[in-house]
C-alpha cells in the first residue's frame, strides 16, 4: 500500500522547490534530507517565511513536509519552498485558495537578477569616467 502525498512546485529567482505534503504527520519539515533548522539557519524571518502558509491555515501539526530544493541562494530557496507549500496545500483542498491568494503565497515572485550589459561594470553600474 502506497502513501498518499500532495505535490507542489515552487519557484523564486533561480531556485526550484519540489514539495510533498504527507497527511497524518507530526509537523516535521525535511529539506534535502535535513531538518529545516539545520538547513535554513538561525534567521527568524526565514523561519516565519517557511511556516507561513501552514500557520495561516493552522495546519502546522497535521502534515509532514518533505522538500527537495536546488538552485539559487538560501533566501531564494526559502521563497521557493513557501510557494511550493502553498501550491501543495491547494491540492489538499481547493477552498484554501482564497486565503492563500489574499496572503500572496500563490503568486510567483517575478523578480530576478538583471543581466550584465556590455560596456558596463554590472547591469547598470558604469566604469569610472575620466575627463583627462
Amino acid at each position: 500500500m502506497s502513501e498518499q502525498f500532495y505535490w507542489g512546485t515552487g519557484r523564486r529567482k533561480t531556485a526550484v522547490a519540489r514539495v510533498r505534503l504527507r497527511p497524518q504527520g507530526e509537523g516535521k519539515i525535511l529539506i534535502n534530507g535535513r531538518q529545516w533548522k539545520d538547513y535554513v539557519g538561525g534567521s527568524p524571518r526565514m523561519h516565519a517565511d517557511l511556516h507561513a502558509p501552514l500557520r495561516l491555515l493552522n495546519l502546522q501539526q497535521k502534515y509532514d513536509v518533505l522538500i527537495n530544493v536546488r538552485g539559487g541562494g538560501i533566501h531564494g530557496q526559502v521563497g521557493a519552498m513557501r510557494h511550493g507549500i502553498a501550491r501543495a496545500l491547494l491540492e489538499v483542498d481547493p477552498h484554501f485558495r482564497h486565503s492563500l491568494k489574499t496572503a500572496g503565497y500563490l503568486t510567483r515572485d517575478p523578480r530576478v537578477k538583471e543581466r550584465k550589459k556590455y560596456g558596463r561594470k554590472k547591469a547598470r553600474k558604469r566604469f569610472q569616467f575620466s575627463k583627462r
